[in-house]
Order: C-alpha cells, then structure tokens, then sequence
C-alpha cells in the first residue's frame, strides 16, 4: 500500500521560513509528479508547486520567488523550501504524488494526510 507521509509544519513569524518534507513509501512502478498543494479555511484546494520525473517545476504565482521545490534526498520524496512567509500562506499543505501503479498501470494520485503551516503577522 502506497503511503505518503509529512513533516516539517507548525508556526512562524510572517518573515520567517518553514521546510516542509514529504515521503513515499510503497510499491511504486513510476512517478509522473510530486508536489504540493494547500488548503485555507473555506477555500480550494490549489496548487501551490510541482516538481516532474524530469525535474521541471510550476508554482503558483502567489509563492513564485519565495518558495523552492526540490526532490528530497531519500528516493521518492519532495522537499518545500518556503521563505518570506505571509500570513496568507497559512493553510494545511498537503503532498501529492501523480504515479503509476504497480499492479495495475493505471495513473493515479496519492495524497498525504496533510500538515498544518500557521503564519502569525
């Protein structure tokens, strides 16, 4: 069973910087994509930056600039550097990964249980 698990949130001083770490683990035959997406009180849930198999990367324009995407250094894990933190930025971030199965080949994506980043101004 595929799983995607978190770290990295919790509360910061608008300003400040926060890593946010996300692994998988499981049987995988591919990954397409990670990334990451975040989600505000009353609000969608957006994206906020991926990363692909070839090491292309998209980010929302609100955290162009700020935040960095980055493969992690275990094996099928993705980094979130974000600096200059807002207070818009608070949100539960969670990571995605848009892979293919291994039983079934089919594309599918996972989605970790989500972590909270809290932004005091």
């Amino acid at each position: 069973q595929v799983k995607l698990v978190e770290s990295g949130g919790g509360l910061v001083q608008a300003g400040g910087s926060l890593r946010l770490s996300c692994a998988a683990s499981g049987s995988i035959f591919s990954i397409n994509a990670m990334g990451w997406y975040r989600q505000a009180p009353g609000e969608q849930r957006e994206l906020v930056a991926m990363i692909t198999s070839g090491g292309s990367t998209n980010y929302t324009d609100s955290v162009n600039g700020r935040f960095t995407i980055s493969r992690g250094n275990a094996k099928n894990s993705v980094d979130l550097q974000m600096n200059s933190l807002k207070p818009e930025d608070t949100a539960v971030y969670y990571c995605n990964m848009n892979a293919i199965q291994t039983l079934t080949r089919r594309l599918v994506d996972y989605w970790g249980q989500g972590t909270q980043v809290t932004v005091s101004s």
